[in-house]
């Protein structure tokens, strides 16, 4: 059983712990720091976990084995290094940073340190889009020419001031809170993004935002995509890849389109399986020194990751 840490309090944080104390075999939380103590401690209490105020001393405890981070954006480099300079394994929530420069810088720390280092893209635990990556990786829909791709989430709704609507905290109209999972989605399938032509539409500036991100790329192989995130439209998750053999369309969790060339298109349910008991996150080469991969050990905050714990 790994003994960990959670850094951060606020809805996803809580999210994060829901998802595994008293479920995972290999996992628990045993400490959890929050700048609201009170705000959280009756969930501290129900949940089973000693609760403080400072980041240091449980970064510090000898009996934390892993941290997990769910803080501000702008604090997760700073808090990477340091839980990295204690030799401790460390999960972030995405995004890793608001920087190229500084996600490299902690990227660098990790590896530096030699420990584990996981980022909070929890979307490719989905199994759509892990059937849809298998695809996209073994031929069965050709070579990849074109990806689309949105995700769009209630955050108008959803979200009522604070950090999150901070323009200095979650730059990009919806891109730190839900567009970056679509980037990644486009990463993981297609590879490193060679060109980016991107703009935010924005008709009302939050609280309660009205705006719209949208991007097309173009990868290192030639392929093109195009992206979207609109934070007052209802949940909305598809993937869709567009190959030399055929089509791949990736909706919510677990419903997956196939057509193949010349043929009917195919609709299926892509069904929950265990994820393996060592993920690996495969980094860019040009981002930093380090290794190719970096293990990640636990996932942690999705339904998908929830089941592996």
């Amino acid at each position: 059983m790994i003994d960990a840490a959670v850094i951060g309090l606020g809805r996803w944080g809580k999210n994060i712990v829901e998802a595994v104390q008293g479920k995972s075999k290999r996992l628990r939380f045993i400490r959890g720091v929050s700048k609201e103590p009170d705000l959280v401690r009756n969930f501290a209490a129900a949940k089973g976990f000693e609760l403080s105020t400072e980041f240091e001393e449980a970064v510090a405890d000898p009996r934390v084995r892993a941290v997990f981070l769910a803080t501000p954006h702008s604090l997760h480099v700073r808090q990477i290094c340091a839980v990295a300079a204690a030799g401790k394994p460390v999960w972030s929530e995405k995004p890793l940073a608001l920087t190229r420069v500084e996600a490299e810088r902690a990227i660098a720390a990790c590896a530096k340190a030699g420990v584990p280092f996981a980022l909070g893209n929890n979307k490719r635990c989905f199994p759509c889009m892990r059937e849809l990556k298998r695809m996209a990786s073994d031929g069965t829909l050709g070579d990849i020419l074109h990806i689309e791709g949105n995700f769009s989430n209630e955050h108008s709704t959803r979200v009522k001031g604070g950090w999150r609507d901070d323009p200095r905290e979650s730059p990009g109209g919806g891109m730190t809170g839900a567009g970056l999972h679509v980037l990644d989605a486009f990463v993981n399938l297609a590879g490193p993004i060679a060109r980016v032509d991107a703009r935010v539409f924005s008709r009302k500036a939050s609280p309660d935002p009205r705006d719209v991100a949208a991007a097309m790329v173009q990868f290192e192989s030639g392929a093109s995509g195009l992206l979207a995130t609109v934070r007052a439209a209802p949940m909305y998750w598809r993937i869709m890849v567009f190959g030399t053999r055929g089509s791949a369309e990736a909706r919510e969790e677990t419903s997956l389109t196939v057509a193949p060339i010349g043929g009917q298109a195919e609709m299926k349910t892509c069904k929950l399986k265990h994820l393996p008991r060592k993920i690996l996150l495969r980094l860019p080469a040009k981002m930093s020194s380090a290794p190719p991969s970096a293990e990640c050990s636990q996932i942690a905050h999705s339904s998908s990751g929830a089941s592996a714990l």
